[in-house]
């Protein structure tokens, strides 16, 4: 079997100007093309080279690509590893190994990019079926690889893989000069899966579903809002309203965990129509509604027919990517969730988040403090969560590894 990671090592050595490299001198992994001082030596895009800072000090060996902004990505910061197929046969070890430690393997993201030191390189397991998303070119040179000790090793821990599909089709792929791409690696298969998480099944679009098909970072969330709904239905009815509710997993959440009634709201109507699927398929359906409307829309005129629920839940799109357009975003979270505050009874509850990495935790607070203040209501905060455990957070330069804020409140009005 050829070692492709050894076959991809170039012999160029990639020097640092004076000064720069702070990003990766601070725990991080991206070095920006103006951060570079020179590139000695013959190398391919996609190649590992070393990279050493402006007074010749190693700093370990990177991707590199020069047709992208983030000239190099890092894949280890010791100068003196062997780069073989055992050092990525351990990395992909210690990546399952992890999740097998911290959250349920069921339904999990199993490789989380930079946050498990294979940089730009998203899998995730949804029951017996892999989904790839490459999004380097580094790690696409090396994304077959990958998935076939993934596989060796599942199947060592009794978990036979039927089938691989990959949703290389990001936008962000062509910023680093590749195509987008989309299918099966390996053999065909069915593509139709359905998973359990917290109890609820869902069917999982690995084809056309938003990203890899369903959004994984939000389990623990999820459960968060059924266990609260649970014991709010433990001696009353419960009503509730998902906003942005995609395939209707938050609301469908709440319905398990006992609520009276919930509405479900999301401008995708083929959205709705998988949410009506999901709900069947855990015979929920007398306990729901669904509304196909563009939630900034319905929420001002929800208010202004006076509704009230006891849960109100917004869990919106990232409103920016970019730190150019924060102002903008900010203006956006402050709005719907003024709106979404006004929605919520007297001493009701409150979940509402970002999955913006630049939409930082300090920021976000500070919109819904505005909110609340615009709304009139006191907020009493129960629970500040993050992404699930499979999408780890790395301290120091994090590389956007953190980026979902989610936080439960009991809002109350002015007193």
């Amino acid at each position: 079997m050829p070692d492709i990671l050894k076959e991809n090592i170039s012999s160029a050595v990639l020097t640092l100007r004076k000064g720069e490299g702070r990003t990766i001198k601070a725990g991080g992994s991206w070095i920006y093309d103006n951060e570079i001082d020179s590139i000695e030596g013959d190398f391919n895009d996609g190649n590992v080279l070393k990279v050493l800072d402006f007074d010749g000090y190693p700093m370990g060996w990177g991707f590199i690509n020069t047709k992208s902004k983030i000239r190099v990505r890092m894949l280890t910061r010791d100068a003196g590893a062997v780069l073989d197929d055992e050092f990525l046969y351990d990395r992909v070890k210690a990546a399952w190994e992890y999740r097998k430690a911290v959250t349920d393997t069921s339904s999990c993201r199993v490789i989380f990019g930079e946050a498990d030191f294979l940089p730009g390189l998203v899998i995730d397991k949804y029951e017996d079926v892999l989904v790839v998303e490459s999004l380097a070119l580094g790690i696409d040179i090396l994304k077959e690889r990958i998935v076939e000790i993934l596989k060796e090793l599942l199947e060592k821990d009794g978990i036979h893989i039927r089938g691989v599909y990959e949703r290389s089709d990001a936008k962000v792929r062509l910023k680093e000069g590749m195509e987008r791409r989309k299918g099966f690696i390996g053999d065909e298969f069915d593509t139709a899966v359905t998973i359990t998480e917290n109890g609820v099944k869902f069917n999982v679009d690995i084809v056309e579903g938003q990203k890899t098909g369903f959004f994984l970072d939000q389990k623990g969330n999820r459960k968060a809002m059924q266990d609260l709904v649970r014991r709010l239905s433990a001696d009353r009815e419960v009503s509730v309203l998902d906003c942005f509710t995609h395939t209707g997993s938050f609301a469908l959440n709440a319905a398990a965990g006992g609520a009276a009634r919930v509405e479900a709201v999301d401008v995708s109507e083929l959205a709705i129509e998988e949410a009506k699927r999901n709900a069947g398929l855990n015979g929920l359906t007398d306990r729901m509604t669904f509304t196909v409307a563009d939630v900034l829309d319905l929420l001002p005129k929800y208010v202004g027919e006076g509704r009230q629920y006891d849960v109100v839940i917004l869990d919106p799109p990232a409103f920016t990517k970019s730190r150019e357009t924060i102002k903008k975003a900010a203006k956006g979270y402050r709005e719907i969730n003024i709106r979404g505050l006004k929605l919520v009874k007297p001493g009701g509850y409150f979940a509402t988040c970002s999955c913006s990495h630049f939409m930082d935790q300090q920021l976000f607070g500070e919109v819904i403090a505005q909110a609340a203040k615009a709304a009139h209501k006191k907020l009493r905060q129960i629970e500040f969560r993050t992404q699930a455990p499979d999408h780890p957070i790395l301290w120091a330069g994090d590389e956007m590894s953190y980026y979902l804020k989610f936080i439960i409140f009991q809002v109350l009005d002015e007193r």
